[in-house]
């Protein structure tokens, strides 16, 4: 599927009132950090990764890995708009006997290819998995989404000395930056800058790129995809709580479900309703 970026702008705007409407029901959930990273997710299930959602765990498809496991409404609206699954089941969220449980769990439900949650560990994981492709001769592509929070985890380092070792070109990794996490800003709890800097020096091709901007984030998913030798990351600025003017730049609403008068609320903004 290729949809231009005015439509991708479109599922992006389902997706988050999917991750409003899943969150809301369920009375808990992480909104901001999903609703931050609506954009990336739209683009990559609608544009640039090869996927089936008739035939999820075909072996030519490319795997995309939720490092931060706790932004998983923003997966399952994805998949859900995607066709993997029915969109009316995203309102079981964190329900007991649903598939969809509050952080992703490996084929529940089917398009999710690995179980996170425990931050800092979604690196690694998507670096054995690039790293089998290139040892089977396989051609899929490995895609890893990262909170910039988690950053402040040891492991991430690691797996980036790893990825540069191996050169694991079909390895792209994105850091929602967002700067906040659940105790406020970024650089409060443990500076990541210079976070293109880092990278940089960790043997990494880096793209630095506004996250809200569909062609900015087509334009870099390109360029990562022609690197040669050394893995990518995408470093993309984003808003926490993107789309809904009470949410945005608030860590609050880091793990905060709506009350229903916030969801109605919200849910109009994203529709661009008058209230």
């Amino acid at each position: 599927m290729t949809l231009g970026a005015e439509e991708l702008q479109e599922v992006a705007r389902r997706i988050r009132i999917d991750i409003i409407d899943m969150t809301t029901a369920a009375g808990s959930g992480h909104p901001g950090g999903s609703l931050s990273s609506a954009d990336l997710l739209a683009a990559l299930y609608f544009r640039v990764m090869n996927v089936f959602p008739d035939d999820p765990y075909n072996d030519a498809r490319d795997r995309f890995v939720l490092s931060k496991g706790h932004a998983a409404p923003v997966l399952y609206a994805a998949l859900a708009e995607r066709g993997f699954f029915p969109v009316r089941e995203l309102l079981t969220l964190r329900k007991i006997g649903s598939r969809l449980q509050g952080h992703p769990a490996y084929r529940e439900p089917p398009g999710v290819e690995v179980t996170t949650g425990s931050l800092g560990q979604g690196l690694s994981m998507a670096c054995g998995i690039a790293l089998a492709a290139r040892m089977d001769g396989k051609p899929y592509r490995t895609y890893c989404l990262l909170g910039d929070g988690e950053l402040q985890e040891g492991q991430n380092w690691e797996a980036a000395m790893f990825a540069r070792k191996y050169g694991l070109s079909n390895l792209t990794a994105f850091v929602d930056r967002n700067r906040l996490q659940i105790t406020g800003g970024t650089e409060e709890a443990m500076p990541l800058e210079p976070l293109p800097e880092k990278f940089r020096a960790f043997g990494w091709n880096v793209i630095i790129i506004d996250g809200h901007n569909m062609r900015q984030i087509i334009e870099a998913c390109g360029k990562a995809s022609r690197a040669e030798k050394n893995p990518t990351v995408i470093i993309m600025n984003t808003v926490k709580g993107k789309g809904v003017s009470f949410m945005e730049n608030q860590a609050e609403w880091h793990g905060k479900a709506c009350s229903q008068e916030e969801h109605d609320k919200a849910v109009a903004e994203l529709r661009g309703e008058a209230q």
